[in-house]
């Protein structure tokens, strides 16, 4: 079977705009966007993984020191990961341009 390549105006848009490949949201870097992104401390950080638990993106990783860390090409700096950290181990700070 013929793979349909992606519409390309509004008109080309199949009816329920059906998927005729599959895809993953992996290869679409969503991070470019964001306005904060997060800083961990890892003198402050006492490994509990809640920032990883409650990442909306699952964008967070555990390192192989046991510290965890975003990918910032999917981050879009909601700052839950913050937020969630009692140990206050994770800060967000402005993106630079």
């Amino acid at each position: 079977m013929k793979q349909k390549k992606w519409p390309e105006a509004w008109h080309e848009v199949t009816p329920g705009c059906m998927v005729f490949t599959p895809g993953s949201a992996s290869t679409y870097k969503t991070g470019s966007w964001r306005a904060q992104r997060p800083i961990w401390e890892n003198k402050q950080c006492i490994k509990c993984g809640i920032c990883y638990m409650f990442c909306p993106e699952g964008c967070i990783s555990e390192t192989t020191e046991g510290f965890f860390e975003a990918n910032l090409d999917y981050c879009k700096g909601c700052g839950i990961c913050a937020h969630e950290c009692w140990p206050q181990a994770i800060a967000m700070i402005e993106e630079e341009v």
